[in-house]
């Protein structure tokens, strides 16, 4: 027995096949040589690749501002043979926990999940991962991630704490301070107080401004400026808002917020909101009153005094509205005579609300022709009312009487187009006669102010002449045996008919002697009998399609040889069809009648006696002699 043990790695990819040649001799005999042929198959041995399997392990870097858990490395394994095979699934296990690097199911080696310290060193992790699938074949490597200082400007305050001082009477939505800090993507947000009631800041700007008249009063705010894309690059400074209070007060009015929600049909000249203003000095008739704001909101709106009046219309249909979004903002200044001037500013904000004003409007001749032949579900037109309110031509459509055998018709809700929906026929009708209602739709704040109109809808069937189906062959000759039993397929009719695949029906027209062939759809069949001889049949077979008067059909001709069971059959008993050449086949039934006169048939009878008796004499005198 000869054990042979492998002295190196095997691999299949480079040798498949190795020859050995063996001696082998025992005393007293002679030497004895045999040949050894040894197949390397491919196994299924793991193999991790050379970077990540040598001493040294693979090297990755990334950069420090790498979004967390982000995929940084995979682990592939593959079997000795090269290719993953199906079925094997191997583990990854982490042999060293004292990293904040994660390791997948999958062998994907994820960023922390807080992310990388944004830190100015280059910062190294090892991984010692072990590979191994169900076979209990392993292999492992090192994976060593650097983490290099990002490249990116880091989001950074100049001034980490800033004093603010603001006099009293700023009113509400006025910018207070404005903050900035260096940085990509930066936005802002108030940390603390977590509620904030004086003060608001923009997020993209950094502007901070009032929420309502400030007074007195010392606030202290917290920002955060932070990267949007990389939210853990932030920095924070603190705002120390005084409100310090002056001799000269700017006026107090009431509201200090105006918005008001008007209808387009408001007639000019109508008082939005009138404001109650009073002066702290006690000279409330030193008040002026002024508009400030876009050129659109400044020529629709005008100061009465403490009055917001209404100088135009607010036509919500037009194109002016829509462009700023139905709403018009304005400020009105109110201003306190003396040395120096003071003044407060109202926001002002005005939404304009649709008002259904006009009715639907039908097409003008709305006429559709479509043919009888049209098809389930084909478009016959589009009825396309018009509506002036806005959104404009905003319409449902619907169909008085819903679609019926009178009435084979669908309208879309949204589009208005009309559709078949049943069997058309010119014959029955020549034309339709629909009724479409137009109601609009978005166009008033009510549901119940909805407008609808009627509009006539005529549609005219387009007659299609009926076309005579088609059969191949025209002429057929069949030979069969009557078996006995039920009845006997003797052959199928292939005929064709019109484009718009009516169903065809077939008839025997004529040949059908005592009833022994009968039709079924386009089958004919062979009804048992006592045929006792051979018999041929020329049957005449009507085919014809659709409904239509006069009535297009094909005359079809069958050549049945019916052989009984008992009769010597032909050597070739097989069916046998015989296309003959293509004419005109022309079926004519001549039925002769005669009808003679009386007399002539009185002279035909004496004329027939007297002849037999003259034959009769001439027989005896024959015999007598």
């Amino acid at each position: 027995q000869v054990t042979l043990h492998a002295g190196a790695e095997l691999d299949a990819r480079r040798v498949k096949q190795y020859t050995l040649t063996l001696w082998a001799s025992c005393p007293g005999e002679d030497e004895v040589e045999e040949r050894l042929f040894v197949w390397v198959m491919a196994g299924q041995v793991l193999r991790c690749d050379a970077p990540f399997a040598s001493a040294g392990g693979d090297v990755v870097q990334v950069l420090a501002d790498v979004a967390p858990r982000t995929p940084l490395y995979v682990v592939l394994p593959q079997p000795l043979g090269g290719l993953m095979v199906s079925g094997i699934c191997p583990g990854f296990r982490l042999r060293n926990q004292d990293t904040p690097l994660v390791l997948t199911r999958q062998g994907l080696v994820l960023a922390p999940a807080d992310g990388f310290n944004p830190s100015k060193d280059t910062q190294t992790f090892r991984l010692e991962i072990e590979v191994m699938d169900r076979h209990g074949h392993n292999c492992s490597g090192t994976v060593r991630v650097e983490v290099l200082p990002s490249r990116r400007p880091r989001v950074t305050f100049l001034e980490p704490q800033r004093a603010v001082m603001v006099p009293e009477g700023i009113g509400p939505l006025e910018v207070v301070t404005q903050v900035h800090a260096s940085g990509d993507n930066v936005r802002y947000a108030i940390l603390a107080p977590t509620a904030p009631t004086l003060f608001t800041i923009d997020e993209v700007t950094g502007e901070i401004r009032s929420t309502c008249q400030l007074e007195v009063a010392h606030a202290r705010l917290l920002v955060r400026a932070y990267n949007a894309l990389h939210p853990t690059d932030h920095a924070t400074t603190m705002l120390n808002i005084t409100v310090q209070g002056t001799g000269l007060r700017a006026p107090s009015c009431v509201p200090a917020l105006s918005m008001s929600q008007v209808p387009e049909t408001v007639s000019p000249g109508s008082t939005l909101v009138t404001l109650r203003c009073t002066d702290p000095t006690g000279a409330n008739g030193s008040l002026h009153y002024a508009l400030e704001g876009p050129p659109a909101s400044r020529s629709r709106f005008c100061m009465e005094g403490p009055r917001l009046q209404v100088n135009t219309t607010l036509d919500y249909d037009s194109e002016a509205v829509a462009a700023v979004g139905f709403q018009f903002t304005a400020t009105i200044v109110v201003t306190a005579g003396g040395q120096p001037p003071r003044s407060t500013h109202v926001p002002v904000l005005v939404t304009v609300t649709p008002v259904n004003e006009f009715t639907p409007v039908c097409p003008s001749g709305a006429t559709f022709t479509v043919p009888e032949t049209a098809a389930f579900g084909s478009t016959v037109g589009r009825v396309a009312g018009t509506d002036r309110d806005y959104p404009l031509d905003s319409l449902e459509y619907s169909l008085e009487g819903g679609p019926g055998p009178t009435q084979p018709f669908s309208i879309d809700t949204c589009t208005g187009e009309i559709r078949v929906v049943g069997p058309l026929d010119s014959q029955r009708h020549k034309s339709y006669r629909l009724t479409v209602r137009l109601t609009d739709t978005r166009n008033d704040l009510d549901p119940a102010k909805r407008r609808s109109c009627l509009c006539d809808v005529a549609v005219h069937l387009q007659a299609v002449p009926d076309q005579a189906p088609v059969c191949t062959p025209e002429v057929q000759e069949l030979r069969i045996v009557a078996r006995s039993g039920g009845r006997q397929p003797v052959t199928r009719l292939a005929c064709q008919g019109s484009p718009d695949g009516a169903v065809l029906a077939y008839a025997i027209a004529g040949g059908n002697e005592d009833g022994r062939f009968q039709l079924e759809g386009n089958t004919l069949s062979y009804l048992p009998s006592d045929l006792a001889e051979p018999r041929t049949f020329v049957l005449l077979v009507e085919v014809w399609g659709g409904p239509g008067v006069p009535r297009h059909s094909t005359m079809v001709a069958l050549v049945v040889h019916v052989t009984p069971r008992s009769t010597p059959v032909p050597p070739s008993t097989t069916t046998r069809r015989t296309t003959l050449r293509k004419e005109p086949l022309v079926v004519t039934r001549t039925e002769a009648a005669w009808h003679p006169p009386a007399w002539f048939v009185a002279v035909l009878t004496v004329s027939g006696a007297l002849l037999l008796a003259t034959l009769g004499c001439v027989a005896r005198s024959l015999l007598c002699r």
